[in-house]
């Protein structure tokens, strides 16, 4: 059984910091690509940020140079520190896993609420 797990939300004060992580189980790690999405009250579901299996990574304009996103093979982990949070960062962060060779191998993680307010 395939799961991903989500950790690290909460509230943070503006211009404070997160670090979220997933876990995965049940799937080979490093043959995913890993990436996390967000979904804000009444918008779409978007991409915040992915790495690949090798490594590569690609960020949403919105967030690039305040989010790092990284992964540990090892721990079958996958994190994005979020620096400088502002309101519009306040979503549902979704953790997603799609395999290297059949995208259509895809699995969502339960969601982990990120609240930035003072």
């Amino acid at each position: 059984q395939v799961q991903l797990v989500e950790s690290g939300g909460g509230l943070v004060q503006p211009g404070g910091s997160l670090r979220l992580s997933c876990t995965a189980s049940g799937i080979i790690f490093r043959f995913y690509n890993m990436g996390w999405y967000r979904q804000a009250p009444g918008k779409q579901r978007e991409l915040v940020a992915a790495i690949t299996n090798g490594g590569r990574t690609n960020y949403a304009d919105s967030v690039k140079g305040r989010f790092t996103i990284s992964r540990d093979n090892a721990k079958n982990t996958m994190y994005l520190q979020m620096n400088s949070l502002n309101s519009e960062d306040t979503a549902v962060y979704y953790c997603n896993a799609r395999h290297v060779a059949d995208p259509r191998t895809d699995y969502w993680g339960q969601g982990t609420q990120v609240t930035v307010s003072s």
